[in-house]
């Protein structure tokens, strides 16, 4: 598994809200497409710094606090 995949925090997310918090995450990655969204979750390539604390943002509003893995 890539180091910097997403997928503890996406898995830990509670029911219902996986919907709400793809489409923040591809909005904040600036991707448009599900195929996409399901790479970058599996850390393919690496988040940038700031693409990292984004992720790290968007995750902590649902109490996840640490997403990676």
């Amino acid at each position: 598994m890539a180091k910097y995949a997403f997928k503890n925090g996406w898995y830990s997310l509670p029911n219902g809200k996986t919907a709400e918090v793809r489409e923040k995450i591809k909005k904040a990655l600036g991707i448009t497409s599900d195929a996409t969204f399901y790479s970058r979750m599996k850390g393919i390539p690496e988040p940038t710094i700031s693409e990292y604390q984004e992720i790290e943002a968007i995750f902590k509003e649902y109490g996840i606090t640490n997403p990676w893995g």
